[in-house]
């Protein structure tokens, strides 16, 4: 059993958002709970960062950890940042984020209520994002207190929208994101293997995160080329038609989507001699039979794309 120094350790990954980061830092010093440490993880960021950083060590009510490290990619900052904290329970923010100011109160408070049998099971504590202006992000839960997976969150309660909480670190680490994959790899990825590890989430209909649009954060799945991020998106269509079918009832249309996207980015890694990961063969015969049905849609998705590619590099040539 770990003996935890903190209730809540935020952990901020950021490569060169010295320009941002104090968002973070205004909205941790309002906390009106104050059980936490910050961990700020560096990503070889060549701005002012540290010394900023450094500066808010020494006036800070509550302690700050600055970890470097050379420039990698951000799922390994993230998971440096789960391998150095000392909480308990891990808030992941972005540097350019900023936490509502009751938010770690709100959480410590959903935890307390939780019967301490269902404990070990529940993984995670999901509430809500808003803007600045305060309107909510995405939809609600259909209930103001639902414990599920996440599975069922995404494919049963077909909610969406950029989503919000916290996770248990003991379990983060036996889920790290997987450094072996180049590139973008879909945060999804890691909550569905938790999820179908028996874990549960208490989703709570309350904000916790104030949501900026210029956020580069992790789950910005959608703002992604899908050429140059083919993989990470393959990966997630191959995770869907492979080991998610025992879903299929409750949204067919996503499953269908899945399998296009599974013949679109794999021809895009084809074109690019790209191999695709060992291990994620489609053993299933419907797993087969889904994407055998849509690949004239994945095949006509990915010319669309080349097509797009070749105007665009007409339109802006490279020059040497």
């Amino acid at each position: 059993m770990a003996c935890w120094r903190h209730l809540f350790s935020v952990v901020t990954p950021t490569y060169n958002r010295a320009h941002t980061l104090e968002r973070v830092y205004r909205s941790l010093r309002e906390q009106s709970f104050q059980d936490f440490e910050w961990v700020v993880v560096d990503d070889g960021s060549t701005d002012a960062t540290r010394t900023l950083v450094q500066g808010w060590q020494q006036e800070a009510s509550f302690p700050i950890r600055y970890v470097w490290q050379p420039n990698q990619h951000k799922k390994t900052a993230f998971n440096t940042g789960v391998r150095h904290a000392q909480g308990e329970w891990l808030v992941a923010i972005d540097s350019d984020d900023e936490l509502d100011p009751n938010a770690l109160y709100h959480m410590a408070g959903v935890w307390e209520q939780i019967p301490p049998a269902q404990r070990d099971r529940t993984v995670a504590i999901i509430g809500l994002c808003a803007r600045p202006d305060g309107s909510v992000v995405g939809d609600l839960y259909p209930r103001d207190v639902m414990d599920v997976s996440s599975l069922d969150m995404t494919f049963r309660y077909h909610v969406r929208g950029e989503k919000f909480g916290c996770l248990r670190t003991d379990v983060l680490r036996q889920f790290p994101f997987p450094e072996d994959i180049p590139g973008f790899v879909p945060e999804s990825l890691v909550w569905r293997a938790i999820a179908r590890a028996g874990y549960l989430t208490r989703f709570v209909n309350q904000v916790f995160r104030v949501y900026h649009e210029d956020t580069d954060g992790l789950s910005r799945e959608g703002r992604v080329d899908s050429g140059r991020h083919a993989l990470g998106l393959w990966l997630l269509a191959h995770d869907t038609v492979a080991h998610c079918l025992g879903w299929f009832r409750y949204q067919p249309a996503s499953f269908f989507g899945a399998a296009i996207r599974y013949t679109r980015f794999g021809l895009h890694l084809r074109a690019q001699r790209v191999a695709r990961p060992a291990g994620r063969c489609l053993n299933r015969w419907a797993s087969r039979l889904l994407v055998a049905a849509m690949w004239p849609a994945g095949a006509a998705l990915y010319l669309r794309d080349r097509l797009r590619d070749a105007v665009a590099r007409a339109k802006h040539p490279v020059t040497i």
